[in-house]
Parts: structure tokens; sequence; C-alpha cells
């Protein structure tokens, strides 16, 4: 059969993600990318640590980033996306914008980003700046995430935490929804919820019905800049941050707010709309919740290998 008249593959659009050695969740990555867009992944190299602030720096070292991204390159991806939230904002602000320039050269001059600066652009896509921060990390590694939110401008309300040192992937849609509970307990502006090894794809939904606020997540955020970087969109029902029709539903907040100048997260020209209705609007007395770190979330033991992820 002359199948000639198919004319196709259709061209295809690129993002080049460069991933830790230990990331397991390809499959979800892709649910918020497009038919028109492929995928092309690469791992850093392995390393004999555990999920720590070593591992973090390891992981996210220039020379590796750059290797990495030199092996993209080899099929012309139109932006290159490092996904890794712990090893991304571990420099803080100023580590993460070198992180992006030592892609960028590496690419040669293709635009690069990271899951932490894509959370800062989410930010500000959505006009968060108070948030409750959810993570499968140990109590070091979240309060480097903090800090990192700190210096950009971003206050952080409660968190939850779960202290695990490998086997993210595994965790449980119920875990990440009880740890969610437990860290709203501020007036947030939205919930993000930390670590590309963390599934998250269909408890976005559920979580922002239930606490009236857009929730975010590491792989949700990496996925929406990176396709917004090439002029496409990501494809995420129910979720807030790339649904247009979620932002107007039970994903509702107000917020009016722009960072300081130097603050990480770009200016805005002026206060976003108040688009969304039905959530709680933070009072001048509402100050960062003292006390708010939750004690580690313990999930039910992994009888699994104790390899290190």
């Amino acid at each position: 059969m002359d199948v000639s008249f198919l004319g196709g593959p259709k061209p295809q659009l690129g993002v080049g993600v460069v991933a830790p050695f230990d990331f397991a969740l390809d499959r979800e990555l892709w649910r918020w990318v497009p038919d028109d867009v492929s995928l092309h992944l690469t791992r850093t190299p392995f390393v004999p640590v555990e999920v720590s602030l070593d591992l973090a720096r390891l992981v996210s070292e220039h020379e590796t980033l750059h290797a990495a991204v030199q092996a993209l390159c080899a099929v012309s991806p139109q932006v290159v996306s490092y996904a890794c939230t712990s090893g991304s904002f571990v420099g803080g602000v100023a580590g993460e914008r070198a992180m992006c320039a030592a892609m960028t050269q590496a690419g040669e001059r293709r635009p690069a980003l990271t899951t932490s600066g894509a959370l800062l652009q989410a930010l500000c896509e959505i006009g968060a700046r108070r948030i409750a921060v959810v993570t499968p990390y140990t109590k070091s590694v979240t309060d480097s995430l903090e800090d990192y939110l700190r210096e950009a401008g971003v206050t952080v309300t409660g968190r939850a935490y779960l202290g695990l040192t490998r086997h993210i992937w595994k965790v449980p849609y119920r875990d990440v929804v009880d740890m969610a509970r437990q860290a709203v307990v501020g007036a947030a502006d939205a919930l993000f919820i930390s670590c590309t090894n963390l599934p998250t794809y269909d408890v976005i939904p559920q979580l922002e019905a239930e606490l009236r606020m857009p929730v975010l997540s590491a792989n949700q955020v990496t996925m929406w800049a990176s396709l917004r970087a090439i002029g496409a969109d990501a494809i995420g029902p129910y979720q807030a941050l790339v649904d247009p029709v979620a932002r107007r539903g039970p994903a509702a907040m107000t917020a009016s707010w722009a960072p300081e100048e130097g603050a990480g997260i770009p200016r805005r020209g002026g206060p976003p709309e108040a688009a969304f209705a039905g959530s709680a609007v933070p009072s001048p007395e509402d100050g960062p919740a003292d006390g708010r770190d939750v004690p580690p979330f313990h999930p039910p033991e992994d009888p699994g290998p104790a390899t290190p992820v």
C-alpha cells in the first residue's frame, strides 16, 4: 500500500530535559505535553549518595550540566530544562541563574531554565507571594528551599515534609494530600509541591478543589515554563496554572502584590486582576505562622531495596 499521501510525520518541537540519575517519572512529564512537542531526556551520572543537600550539589555541577546539555544538542531541542528542584535551589537565586547561563552556553545559546526558576515564573503568573510548601525531603533540604524562596521575596506560611532520602517516586497520592492539609495552616495564596520525583499530576485538581487555591508542583511548573518558552501550551485539565477555566473555578484566590525591586520574581506591570473568587484573602494581621514546621510525615515503610535514589 502506498502511504506517501499521508505526508507525515508532522514536524515536532523539542524540549530537552536534564534530570537526575534517579528520576523515575518520565511518563508524568509527558502528560503535560501536547502532541506536537517531543521530550528528549537525559540523566546526570550516577553517584552513590542519597537525597540530600550533597546530592543536590553533585547533580547540579556546571560540568555535569555541560555534558548533559551537549548530549541533548544532538537532537536540536528548542529549549533545555533542568528538571530537579533541589539541584536548582541549593545555590540560591544567584546559583539558579548561573545554572541557566551555563546550560545556555553549553547548548549553543539555546534558552535554558530550571525547575526552581520555573517556580518563580509560575508564582508571578498566578500572583502568589505567600505559599504553603510540601516536600518529600529531609528538614535540611526543606530549609534550603525556604531560604531560596525567601531570597526571591516569597513567604512560606506553612510546610510539611516526609524526611525521605530514597524511593521518593513511590510516595502515593494520599500521602501528598495528607501533607498538603498539614501545610496549609496560614493565609497562603498557593500551595507548592516540591521535587520532580514526587508524583503529582492527578492530585493537583483534587487539592485545588479542596483547598480552594492554586496548587503548583515541580514537574508541572517545569513543563509549563518549558512549553511557554517555545510558544506552546501545557495540558493540565482542572489545574489553575495551565487551565484558564480552572483559575475561575474552585482553585480560587485573590492576590494583589508586586515583589520588591531585586527580588527573584520579575516585577509585573501592576497588580494582577482579582480573577479568583472564594478563597481566604490574607488580612494585615496574618504573618508567617509561628511553629509552622510540621514534623516529618511518615508513610508506610517501603519494603523495597535500600538503594540510593
